[in-house]
């Protein structure tokens, strides 16, 4: 049996996720922005040990969530899930950063960073970001006109980055990546093609698999396949730089050995 952590576990593809981890005899805490939603995922899914609560759009609030995971103890696994869509609008939240930016990229960096270290690490990103460049020099937006449609895709391309990144820095855990398809969940909207009934599987499966598979690190994955990513994912000079960037944002540092 596996501990495992999933953020932005409310609704939606992380609750698909944890109720399958649960059915698989799991214990799955589950994160919720606001007191609200935490109910609604008590009520979705009572089985789980906890529902931490906290909104991820502040490095405040990332570094408060990662505080009370802590206070739960280890976790064997950490499912970074959270994440806001493709339609969204440009607005900045309370430190000046890009909605977006802050959830699906700086988010997950800071839980990363400040989560006690479990064995494996999954991040969800999106087909969306086979088709950008990862824009580090312009990471914020300050340069360019906004397009929610590509912020959404290089934020995707951050997480799978990410993943590799702490992957090759911290060799004692398994740190991989995925796409779970263009599904119909409110972030994909109603129309959205992919296979519902697949899209919460590869990331419960490399979170607590027993498929040897499952048990590798650096990797990419569609429907429990392994697949290339965007190029720029692998490249170690980008992870480094992606890395410094959220240090520098966050004034957090991920330490480079195993906890303790």
């Amino acid at each position: 049996m596996s501990r495992i952590f999933i953020s932005g576990s409310s609704a939606g593809l992380g609750l698909m996720a944890a109720e399958l981890l649960v059915q698989q005899g799991h214990q799955v805490v589950l994160h919720a922005r606001n007191a609200a939603r935490a109910e609604d995922a008590r009520l979705a899914l009572p089985e789980a040990e906890a529902v931490v609560e906290g909104d991820l759009d502040t490095i405040a609030g990332a570094r408060a969530v990662a505080e009370r995971v802590n206070a739960l103890g280890r976790f064997d696994a950490v499912i970074h899930n959270a994440a806001v869509g493709y339609r969204e609008r440009h607005k900045l939240t309370k430190d000046g950063l890009p909605h977006v930016f802050a959830i699906n990229t700086l988010s997950a960096y800071i839980l990363t960073a400040l989560i006690e270290r479990p064995k494996r690490l999954v991040y969800l990103s999106s087909g969306m970001h086979h088709h950008v460049d990862a824009n580090l020099d312009d990471i914020l937006w300050e340069q360019r006109r906004w397009d929610g449609s590509a912020a959404y895709a290089e934020s995707k391309l951050h997480d799978a980055m990410l993943a590799f990144a702490f992957a090759r820095r911290w060799p004692e855990v398994s740190s991989n990546s995925l796409e779970p398809g263009w599904v119909p969940t409110s972030m994909g909207g109603p129309g959205a093609p992919d296979d519902m009934e697949q899209a919460h599987l590869t990331q419960a499966w490399l979170a607590a698999g027993k498929d040897p598979k499952s048990q590798v690190t650096g990797k990419y994955f569609y429907h429990l396949k392994r697949m290339e990513p965007n190029k720029q994912a692998n490249d170690p000079a980008l992870q480094d730089r992606l890395i410094a960037i959220c240090a520098e944002i966050s004034g957090v540092t991920p330490g480079l050995t195993a906890n303790a």
